[in-house]
């Protein structure tokens, strides 16, 4: 009984640890995004089967995953400890028109699959991933 009760305080410290982490939080959000944007993109190349349901279900998954890893950018939070370039907190104005534009063309993206045109959909998709890159590319050591 004792043994557990010393497990059980153990591995609630250790989410609480987690939670405080944002470094961890926002890598967790962001392996979150590959399987999403995976699927749809064998979908969008014609790897798999386009099924407009599924689509406009991941589409939704992307545009809410969209909104969760920014919180997790603190003042001081990478410290040479991820591939985060320090442009993020230099230039803030820069780095909050990248989330912007990401966040609407995730918002758009679920908007077109939900319309279930494939062709409109290929064509955001590429846009979004455009956002994706670019945020890569400034933001992002690689």
């Amino acid at each position: 009984m004792k043994k557990m009760l010393v497990a059980s305080l153990a591995l609630l410290m250790a989410s609480q640890a987690f939670a405080a982490d944002p470094i961890s939080q926002r890598k967790d959000v962001f392996k979150q995004y590959k399987p999403v944007v995976g699927a749809m993109g064998k979908m969008v190349k014609g790897d798999t089967p386009y099924n407009k349901d599924e689509f406009a279900k991941l589409a939704t998954q992307l545009e809410q995953l969209s909104q969760q890893p920014w919180q997790y950018f603190p003042a001081g939070s990478n410290a040479g400890k991820t591939d985060a370039k320090p442009e993020i907190w230099s230039k803030p104005a820069d780095w909050q028109k990248a989330i912007d534009n990401h966040k609407a063309a995730t918002a758009k993206l679920k908007q077109v699959a939900l319309a279930g045109d494939l062709a409109a959909i290929k064509t955001q998709f590429g846009a979004t991933q455009q956002t994706c890159k670019a945020c890569h590319k400034d933001f992002r050591k690689d």
